[in-house]
């Protein structure tokens, strides 16, 4: 499994219940494609944001952030650095 991230930038401030609503479309297409969120990140002014996923690929987790219909920025894989 490849560790991704998501980068997102939002032209207003996010609600919970904004990122939530994101979140309730994402999961079911995540579960078809073997992706699992680890955890998010949200700027203090809740404009910018990171996602943690393990996920076969960064192309799957583009295939779901696009099925889905969630805006992003950039997606990459990465290593994590301890």
């Amino acid at each position: 499994m490849a560790y991704v991230v998501v980068e997102r930038s939002f032209s207003s401030p996010q609600s919970d219940d904004d990122l939530a609503r994101v979140e309730d479309r994402l999961a079911p297409c995540s579960g078809m494609h073997g992706v699992v969120w680890k955890r998010s990140v949200v700027s203090v002014d809740r404009r910018h944001m990171i996602c943690e996923y393990e996920a076969p690929d960064a192309e799957t987790v583009r295939q779901v952030q696009r099925e889905a219909g969630a805006s992003f920025d950039f997606i990459w894989s990465g290593e994590i650095i301890e």
